[in-house]
């Protein structure tokens, strides 16, 4: 792994001289810190594939698609997901050689990633680990939006909507949604389940999910 900076953002970037796969993340500090574990599983796989892992500083305002009040504390989402995904196709997207790239993250980012592939179909495949599809209004968008992505990757914890908090009971029942609609679709996807609430192998999972959409 190396830092490189794209933009005004330092990233973080597995290179491959010439990879099928470009593999895009959102990392906050916490999953900048299982990286290494994290590409240990993808390596082992034996694909060609480089990984920019992009930092958020502000993970709630830059990558919830629009406002949205607290659900953590009392920071309210800011909606900044239109800049990032900017970001990513002016930024990100020209400079590495690639067949096929894919929009990945787990928690909020995931939520990001399954955004971006109904935004533009700059993203071959998305994968989504224990997405954040308890979110606002995230059901009805899904309901009224076409996926422009060729493949998704879901994923959730089976304890994840055993919650105090009530929105997060949701996610259960939206991820199902979620896989409904895909199915309905046509499109190529999958939804894992693994065990554990949220908290539980974040970096394995996010491994499985990048692994899944390089499969095809």
């Amino acid at each position: 792994m190396q830092t490189m900076m794209i933009g005004q953002r330092t990233c973080t970037v597995e290179l491959c001289p010439n990879p099928e796969y470009l593999l895009i993340q959102p990392v906050d500090e916490h999953d900048a810190g299982l990286l290494p574990a994290e590409l240990a599983l993808l390596r082992s796989a034996g694909r060609s594939f480089t990984l920019v892992a992009v930092p958020i500083a502000d993970w709630n305002a830059e990558l919830s698609p629009w406002p949205a009040a607290p659900v953590f504390g009392k920071t309210p989402f800011g909606g900044g997901a239109g800049e990032t995904l900017r970001f990513l196709e002016t930024e990100v997207l020209p400079r590495f050689p690639h067949e096929k790239a894919v929009l990945g993250g787990y928690s909020l980012a995931a939520l990001f990633a399954l955004w971006a592939g109904y935004q533009t179909d700059a993203f071959h495949s998305i994968a989504a680990a224990s997405p954040s599809v308890w979110f606002d209004g995230w059901p009805d968008f899904a309901l009224t939006h076409t996926m422009q992505a060729r493949r998704v990757y879901l994923s959730l914890g089976d304890r994840e909507d055993r919650s105090k908090n009530p929105q997060l009971r949701t996610v259960s029942e939206a991820i199902r949604s979620q896989d409904a609609l895909l199915k309905a679709a046509g499109l190529a996807h999958i939804l894992e389940w693994n065990p554990g609430n949220h908290f539980v192998d974040s970096e394995r999972r996010t491994a499985r999910a990048f692994l899944w959409c390089m499969d095809g």
